[in-house]
């Protein structure tokens, strides 16, 4: 395995890490004042302002690497425009239907199906850009789908509405499963990724604020946030994410995202594992899903072995 495709795959699963830590702060930012009062757009909210930060995150790091005359270069480009629609694909319509699929059929239905994505941007990806996984990896990837699928009904909970709440699942599963893809062609060709993520979450950024908060009244709750200390800790948050997104398209561009998507996927088993830490309880049974899910997802490297190695040396 060359070393680059070994950074790649450490990028990846140290990305799939990031996000379950950023997964977690959510979780607790959204249990907290004023979040826990407004429960139907707290979510979209609380993703507004995170991609807001991350992007203002990413103009700072931008501006660190002078790379600001390549984001001007790509945003004029074609490659840049395939990264924006990635983009919309990836924050509007993906983020968006997963928080709302949440909100109607509850978390672990959500992470259920959810948990396709990877097969849907698999098939994307070798319909578009003729990628498929070594036997190995394939198996690695349905390990990595299943174990999270029955992660997801360990929880029991009331749905509020399946048909609405499956329609958003979906929607989730199809903009996260696009995102990758697109964003895989964008920047085959002259975008880089940390210049990809830029665009990605400014596009984001922008179209919540024009857009969806207008649409769910979501201004007034902005407003009382940014007075809030749990503003502090959303900032923060928006660190996490970012830099799992940051190791999330640089896997893309070098591994492409198939392998990609199968070691991202490994964040729900990362989240459980890091919610210990936030006093979270968990069973064997639990415990025992998240390493299959961990291991599914290296799985589909190339050469596991020599991917372990490396993520060690690291």
């Amino acid at each position: 395995m060359k070393q680059s495709e070994a950074s790649g795959n450490v990028f990846g699963l140290t990305g799939g890490l990031l996000w379950g830590l950023d997964t977690v702060l959510i979780g607790v930012i959204l249990g907290l004042s004023p979040f826990k009062h407004y429960l139907v757009i707290a979510p979209l909210v609380a993703t507004f302002l995170h991609d807001t930060f991350s992007s203002l995150w990413m103009l700072l790091y931008t501006g660190v690497a002078h790379n600001f005359k390549l984001l001007g270069q790509a945003l004029v480009s074609r490659s840049g425009r395939f990264v924006m629609l990635a983009a919309l694909f990836g924050g509007p319509i993906g983020m968006t239907g997963y928080v709302l699929a949440i909100h109607y059929i509850g978390a672990s239905n959500t992470a259920v199906i959810s948990a396709m994505y990877p097969a849907v941007g698999a098939l994307f990806s070798y319909l578009f850009l003729h990628e498929r996984l070594k036997l190995r990896g394939v198996f690695g990837l349905c390990l990595a789908i299943i174990a999270t699928m029955i992660l997801g009904f360990t929880t029991s909970e009331t749905p509020h509405n399946n048909l609405l709440g499956f329609m958003f699942a979906m929607l989730c599963v199809i903009g996260w499963g696009c995102e990758s893809v697109i964003c895989s062609y964008g920047m085959k060709n002259d975008v880089l990724p940390d210049v990809a993520l830029q665009i990605r979450q400014l596009v984001s950024a922008f179209t919540y604020a024009a857009i969806i908060m207008p649409l769910v009244n979501g201004y007034p709750l902005v407003g009382v946030v940014l007075k809030q200390p749990v503003i502090g800790l959303l900032v923060l948050t928006a660190l996490a994410g970012t830099s799992s997104y940051l190791c999330y398209y640089r896997s893309i561009n070098i591994v492409g995202p198939i392998v990609a998507m199968g070691l991202n996927i490994s964040y729900s088993a990362w989240a459980i594992l890091i919610g210990i830490f936030f006093g979270n309880g968990i069973d064997f049974k639990t415990f025992l899903l998240a390493i299959l899910i961990i291991i599914g997802s290296i799985l589909t490297t190339d050469n596991p072995r020599e991917f372990f190695k490396l993520f060690l040396r690291k």
